[in-house]
């Protein structure tokens, strides 16, 4: 099998469940490989995220690492025998590696949920607001790339159309004109139509709030098939993170639910976007 070039977030993320699985049964590679019959460059590779593993090397890897949690074992088995090339493949080698592969996390993910200050969450930005942020960006981008990452923002809505997502935006974030006056007036618009959605769920934290100290708490918790296979990403000046240790997926567990319990509910949130849309 030829080896990859550049592995996907979500293929990593098989690579290092693997490797969490052989050291939890405190095996080193090698024994890993005599136990499975092949050579420990094999093992470093699958676990590099470098080559794939077939269904039957898994599930045997498995049990040789005495792992009995069969739901977790057939959700590894689903992410090692995907073979989707979703949408976003057309964009391999024109945008950066991380918006593919947060397109991928999002298109596989089974709940959504969104915490933002600054920006309304990118699933949720009409045509214009996006191409505002990306205009702004510094150095500039040319025109093409430009409408390449808007058209790509476009296209992860398809999230929207049947993924349970929940998404807690901050006042700053829904008073901030990255554009025009209209362009903003049809920003708040669109929220309040998806927001109608039953899957949807926008909830807003006022500026009026005291004691709330939480403004890092910016984050994309992606839902796994199973808990363990849960994401976090957080998105730095210069790069994106992926978090999927399970003492950091605990504590982002909590601080969304911080968040969220601070925030107005769904219904006073929709009333809320509604008459900032009257102040444009």
């Amino acid at each position: 099998m030829a080896l990859r070039r550049e592995p996907t977030a979500r293929q990593m993320r098989l690579a290092v469940e693997l490797r969490r699985l052989r050291d939890a049964a405190g095996l080193t590679a090698r024994e890993a490989a005599a136990l499975l019959g092949v050579s420990s460059a094999q093992i470093s590779q699958i676990e590099s995220g470098l080559t794939g593993v077939s269904e039957k090397r898994l599930r045997r890897l498995a049990a040789h690492y005495v792992c009995t949690d069969e739901v977790f074992i057939d959700a590894l088995v689903a992410v090692a025998t995907d073979r989707t090339r979703g949408w976003w493949e057309e964009y391999r080698g024109a945008l950066p590696t991380p918006f593919l592969d947060l397109a991928e996390l999002e298109h596989h993910a089974t709940s959504l949920r969104e915490v933002q200050f600054l920006y309304i969450p990118g699933p949720l930005q009409t045509e214009d607001y996006a191409r505002a942020v990306f205009s702004f960006r510094v150095p500039e981008l040319p025109d093409e790339e430009i409408e390449l990452r808007v058209r790509h923002r476009m296209q992860r809505k398809l999230i929207l159309e049947d993924t349970p997502y929940e998404a807690v935006i901050h006042e700053a974030a829904l008073r901030i004109n990255v554009s025009d006056r209209s362009a903003s007036r049809a920003q708040l618009s669109s929220l309040v139509e998806l927001s109608e959605a039953d899957h949807i769920t926008v909830r807003v934290i006022p500026f009026a709030l005291e004691g709330f100290a939480g403004a890092a708490s910016a984050m994309v918790y992606a839902g796994g098939a199973v808990p363990e296979l849960d994401t976090v990403v957080r998105d730095a000046p210069h790069s994106t993170a992926f978090i999927d240790a399970e003492a950091q997926l605990g504590a982002f567990r909590t601080l969304f639910r911080k968040v969220e319990s601070v925030s107005l509910d769904a219904e006073r949130s929709r009333d809320f976007i509604y008459e900032l849309t009257k102040e444009l």
